[in-house]
C-alpha cells in the first residue's frame, strides 16, 4: 500500500482497493490503513459524512522511501514482475535520488533520506 500512495498516487481507500496490482480484499486493506496510521506512517483525514477520507504520508513514511528503493531494487535484480512496477524502479535506479524525488512529486515535501 505504501508503494501505491506513494508511487501510483492513490490516496483514498476506493482508489486502492481497485487499484492495486495485487487484489487486495477490503477486510484487509482497511486493516493495514488502521496499523499504518497507528504506527504513524499514514494520516487519515478527515472527512464530512458521504466524503472519502485521504490518507498521506507523514514524515515517518517519508522515511520509507530508502527502504521502498532497496527493496524495488532487490526486486529488479531477482523477481518478475509487471511492467508498470518495474518501470518505476528503473527510473529509480537510472538517476540520482533527488531527481526521482521530483519524477514521483514529493520534491516539495519536507525529507531527509537515510545515509
Amino acid at each position: 500500500m505504501l508503494r501505491d500512495v506513494i508511487f501510483g498516487d492513490r490516496r483514498y481507500f476506493r482508489v486502492l482497493l481497485t487499484g492495486s496490482i495485487e487484489g487486495i480484499a477490503s477486510n484487509i486493506l482497511a486493516d493495514r490503513l488502521v496499523r499504518l496510521v497507528e504506527a504513524g506512517i499514514l494520516t487519515r483525514g478527515t472527512a464530512s459524512r458521504g466524503q472519502r477520507a485521504r490518507y498521506s504520508l507523514t514524515e515517518t513514511g517519508i522515511q520509507t522511501l530508502p527502504i521502498i528503493h532497496a527493496l524495488g531494487g532487490w526486486g529488479l535484480d531477482w523477481c518478475p514482475g509487471s511492467d508498470e512496477l518495474r518501470s518505476r524502479q528503473q527510473l529509480m535506479r537510472d538517476f540520482d535520488t533527488p531527481r526521482w524525488l521530483r519524477e514521483i512529486g514529493l520534491i516539495g515535501l519536507q525529507y531527509r533520506l537515510m545515509k
